[in-house]
C-alpha cells in the first residue's frame, strides 16, 4: 500500500505533548484514532532531531533535474511535431540516461508543455503574404465610417450526410471489427453551399437562391446581411444511397448518422467589398 495522507503539524504538536507529559503511545494513538507506528515514528523522529518537521532530502531523487527539464523544454520547442518517442529516444542519447516513455511524458508536463491537435490553417506562399502585407497597409488609416461601407462575405460547404463524426468511439477490444463501431464515409458526400455576408447594419433574413450565383447576380444582393442556400445541392439529401465509382456497389445510408449544418456560417473572412465601387 502507498503512503497515505500527511499527519498535520497540530496533530503532530498534541502527540509531542501528550508524549512529554508521561502518556503512552498506545494511549496516545486511541485518543487520536491513529495508527500506533504513525504516532511511535513522529516520537522517534522528535527524539532524534528534536522537532517534528520532516528532514529534507528523503524520498528517490529525480532522473532528470531542472537542468535537464530545460534542456528538455527547449528540444520540444523547437520540434514541436515530434513525437513522445522520438523525443524519448533524443532523450536517451543527450541525457545518457535509462528513460522510458512514461518518465518523459510526465518531464513534458512538469515542463509545463501539453499536446494537442495542431489547428489547421490555410497555407500561404510568400505571394499570397505579400499581397495581404500590401492590403493591410493600404487599409491602416481607414476610419470608423468609411470601414461602415465595406460588405464582408464569405461561403462554406457543409456536409450534411457524411462527414467526421469524431475520432473517438465507445467500444472493447473484441468490438473493433462490429459493423456499429465503423465510420460511414465517401468520396463525394451530400453537401451544401451557403453564402453569407453582413455589414455595418447588421445580417438580414434568410433568402433562398436558385441555381447558381455568379459575378452578374452578386451585386444585386449587396446593402442586405442574408444566407443563400443552392438549392441544387439540396436534391441530395433525399437519396437514400451513393453509386461507390469503379466498384459499383451501393453503400447504405440509412445506417448512418445525420450530421446538421453547423450555425457559424461566417467563419471567416475572405475578401471585402466597398458599397461605392459596386454602386459606381
Amino acid at each position: 500500500m502507498g503512503r497515505g495522507s500527511p499527519i498535520p503539524p497540530m496533530l503532530q504538536r498534541k502527540i509531542v505533548e501528550q508524549y512529554q507529559k508521561g502518556v503512552s503511545q498506545r494511549k496516545i494513538a486511541k485518543s487520536l484514532k491513529l495508527s500506533s507506528s504513525t504516532v511511535h515514528n513522529i516520537i522517534q523522529r522528535f527524539r532524534e532531531s528534536g522537532t517534528i518537521s520532516v528532514r529534507k532530502g528523503q524520498g528517490r531523487k529525480t532522473i532528470l533535474d531542472a537542468r535537464d527539464l530545460r534542456a528538455l523544454r527547449r528540444h520540444c520547442i523547437t520540434y514541436r511535431n515530434a513525437t513522445v518517442m522520438e523525443i524519448t529516444t533524443w532523450a536517451q542519447e543527450y541525457f545518457q540516461k535509462t528513460l522510458s516513455v512514461n518518465t518523459i511524458h510526465r518531464a513534458i508536463r512538469r515542463c509545463r508543455l501539453k499536446f494537442y491537435r495542431s489547428k489547421k490553417k490555410p497555407y500561404l506562399n510568400m505571394i499570397q503574404k505579400r499581397r495581404r502585407f500590401l492590403w493591410a497597409k493600404a487599409h491602416l488609416k481607414w476610419t470608423v465610417a468609411k470601414w461602415k461601407t465595406v460588405l464582408w462575405s464569405d461561403e462554406s460547404k457543409f456536409e450534411v450526410l457524411f462527414g467526421k463524426l469524431g475520432r473517438h468511439v465507445i467500444w472493447t477490444k473484441e468490438d473493433k471489427d462490429n459493423p456499429s463501431c465503423y465510420q460511414c464515409s465517401v468520396q463525394k458526400p451530400a453537401s451544401l453551399m451557403v453564402w453569407g455576408c453582413m455589414s455595418a447594419c447588421g445580417m438580414g433574413s434568410l433568402h433562398i437562391w436558385k441555381g447558381t450565383i455568379n459575378a452578374e447576380s452578386v451585386p444585386t444582393f449587396f446593402g442586405i446581411g442574408f444566407v443563400i442556400l443552392n438549392l441544387m445541392a439540396v436534391t441530395n439529401l433525399r437519396k437514400v444511397g451513393i453509386e461507390q465509382q469503379k466498384a459499383g456497389k451501393t453503400l447504405g445510408t440509412q445506417n448512418c448518422r445525420e450530421i446538421r449544418p453547423k450555425t457559424d456560417v461566417i467563419s471567416s473572412t475572405r475578401f471585402v467589398m466597398s458599397y461605392n465601387k459596386v454602386t459606381a
